[in-house]
């Protein structure tokens, strides 16, 4: 597991075990108005602008090139094969277990620990998305080292970059609070949530993904803004939040120092998701049902975020097959 899929494993796994069941519906509608892109030798997706009539078309080019990583974009156009004539794009969040900032684990790669912290980090941006924006039509997409959130609803499949970006902030946690009420006027770019308004203070948002990110802490990580002596005291005192007790903790940091932790919170918060990837109207990701052939690993959706185990549902039976 987590080594890369040889071609033979590749042409194996897309002959033998791939299925047109296992794209999401939410792929397969519309998938004429999709562009396709693939990497045949792990340089990149230099094969771009494929289109394909139906998921049998697709079933029939995927055993034929095995490829290395298959893609499709987030974006519906009328002309997909020149990517012209836009029409509206899925919002995404992509957190990638290897790049979180702040980890339990020392891997150089991905592992059980980090790809457990990341799914707990989608569940809570979901649940933000759900709680506090009203979004329903939400797909969580396992990516083979991460986390795909793909967001359908269409006020968002329609939103431009600026409205996007400022959603992203909100979800991510990824500006400190200042005032009463923060970003009000998103609601009148394109929606109309009822309960968008921040509280006097940090918002829970925010304050919960801080609490997350201290207990988290191991003491190795370089974060900017928090120097060693800042981070030894952060350790020592972060007991205090066990029972929220944020004076006694904000008292044993000092409140010059506590501003300086709570800014780089919010720029850990912002660096957990690729904000890249978020703002992009013409993106390609990984296409759920294939292979990630860098790790031997599905790409998959998740129906259930709650019970969701990639090692005992995205990983493919050539892997258990190999001579070790």
């Amino acid at each position: 597991m987590f080594s890369k899929a040889t071609m033979k494993e590749r042409r194996q796994y897309y002959r033998e075990e791939w299925s047109e069941k296992d794209l999401p519906e939410f792929i397969r509608d519309g998938i004429k108005k999709r562009e396709f892109g693939f990497d045949h030798n792990g340089n990149g997706p230099n094969d771009r602008y494929k289109t394909f009539r139906g998921t049998e078309s697709l079933r029939k080019f995927l055993r034929y090139k095995a490829p290395f990583a298959a893609y499709i974009s987030v974006a519906f156009y009328n002309n997909p094969k020149r990517r012209q004539d836009w029409q509206k794009a899925e919002y995404i969040f992509d957190v990638d277990a290897k790049d979180i900032p702040i980890r339990s684990c020392n891997c150089d790669g991905v592992c059980e620990i980090c790809l457990g912290e990341a799914l707990e980090i989608v569940n809570s941006l979901i649940d933000t998305l759900e709680g506090d924006l009203g979004l329903d039509n939400i797909h969580l997409i396992y990516s083979g080292r991460g986390y795909h959130i793909r967001i359908l609803d269409e006020e968002m499949m329609l939103a431009n970059s600026e409205l996007r970006s400022e959603v992203l902030k909100y979800t991510a946690g990824a500006e400190v609070p200042k005032s009463q009420f923060i970003n009000t006027d998103i609601s009148n770019k394109a929606f109309n949530f009822e309960h968008f308004s921040i509280p006097i203070g940090y918002s829970k948002i925010f304050t919960d993904k801080m609490k997350y990110n201290v207990q988290h802490l191991t003491g190795a990580e370089e974060l900017d803004g928090i120097n060693p002596k800042l981070m030894k005291d952060i350790l020592k005192a972060r007991h205090h939040l066990d029972n929220d007790e944020w004076g006694y903790f904000k008292r044993d940091i000092g409140p010059r120092r506590y501003k300086n932790l709570v800014e780089a919170m919010a720029r850990v918060n912002l660096a957990t998701i690729d904000a890249k990837v978020s703002i992009d109207l013409k993106r390609i990701l990984r296409l759920p049902s294939s292979l990630h052939s860098k790790v031997s690993m599905k790409c998959m959706e998740v129906k259930n975020r709650e019970t969701f185990d990639p090692f005992k549902e995205a990983v493919p039976k050539f892997v258990y097959e190999r001579d070790d």
